[in-house]
């Protein structure tokens, strides 16, 4: 199927935003700024778990998600444990979304993004992919900057998306 190379690079990618927020050292260093970084770290987490939940579980998979993107930017001090709630969450719907589309990728040609023009259904997932890998670094860099840790979580393993790769799409091993 067309997706399954998109199910896996959203897997690792949310996988690797649980593990971001789990390297935080409690809650409160989530939620500070830093100088010349509008967004905290938990900032970063809801805004990107909403956006996919309304464009890949919402308008893809009909979750019945309802976003409200003032509150992904004006909410502060959810727990880290809610914050993991809210990335497992998405990763159910974003599953889900993904699995709706069907085998046959020019069945969904186009979709509508807010008042931008019409872009093709890859287009879209690739730029929800790139939007997504854009705010996962920037919270690993809030992280750093918040504990002072330089320490590596290994967001973009290859070794990771291997293991998210549906089984039958796993190269054969030869030797």
């Amino acid at each position: 199927m067309w997706t399954e190379p998109f199910q896996a690079i959203f897997t690792r990618e949310l996988q690797t935003l649980g593990r971001e927020v789990e390297a935080y050292p409690d809650d409160p260093s989530l939620w500070r700024t830093l100088p010349g970084a509008p967004n905290s770290g938990g900032t970063l987490v809801l805004h990107v778990t909403g956006t996919l939940r309304h464009y890949i579980g919402r308008v893809l998979g009909h979750s019945g998600y309802v976003r409200d993107r003032a509150a992904e930017f004006g909410t502060v001090g959810l727990t880290r444990a809610q914050l993991l709630s809210q990335v497992e969450a998405t990763l159910v719907e974003v599953r889900a979304g993904l699995a709706r589309l069907g085998s046959d990728p020019d069945g969904y040609l186009t979709l509508r993004v807010d008042d931008a023009p019409a872009a093709y259904l890859y287009e879209i997932l690739m730029h929800l992919l790139s939007h997504l890998a854009y705010h996962l670094g920037q919270l690993d860099y809030h992280r750093r900057m918040v504990t002072g840790e330089s320490g590596r979580i290994d967001a973009v393993s290859l070794e990771r998306l291997a293991a998210a790769r549906p089984r039958r799409l796993r190269p054969l091993e030869t030797g």
